[in-house]
């Protein structure tokens, strides 16, 4: 093997190291396309993964699905989490961030209006997303994914 061959399969082996691996399989053919099928946008891409926090890259992974499962709304409901394993009930999803290196923050209220925050450590991360009517009927519902997306694009790196 020369040089050239050599360099090149270290410089694949790297990129391929940095890249992020995904698969899903739906029952239903005509299901949506759901994050681990689409193409992950440039804003996340800018950085590899072997240089991101778990914060980060979770973070960033949550605002994918957070806004496919928004882009499967009707106008009548919102996102929102429940929370796996309790009996807590639901968070209304109003903002996200994260704090390196390993805590990703919830922001938002429960069913009945209260501020709610949930801090939590990445190897405990479980986040159920869940449709719920809207508050106010008579406003737009809203849409927390398209900020945190815009935000990604917006900064570059987070």
């Amino acid at each position: 093997m020369d040089e050239i061959d050599q360099i090149q399969t270290s410089a694949e082996a790297a990129e391929a190291a940095a890249m992020p691996h995904a698969r899903v399989v739906h029952s239903d053919p005509d299901a949506p396309r759901s994050p681990e099928q689409q193409p992950l946008p440039a804003a996340l891409a800018r950085k590899p993964v072997d240089q991101k926090s778990p914060a980060e890259w979770a973070y960033e992974r949550l605002i994918l699905y957070i806004k496919n499962f928004e882009e499967q709304l009707d106008s009548e409901h919102e996102i929102a989490m429940g929370f796996t394993g309790s009996s807590t009930g639901a968070l209304r999803i109003e903002g996200m961030g994260f704090f390196d290196p390993d805590i990703v923050t919830f922001y938002g209220s429960d069913d009945s209006g209260t501020k709610t925050q949930l801090v939590q450590h990445v190897s405990q991360l479980n986040v159920m997303l869940r449709a719920l009517p809207k508050q106010v009927p008579e406003r737009e519902p809203t849409r927390i994914g398209f900020r945190l997306v815009d935000d990604l694009e917006s900064n570059g790196d987070t």
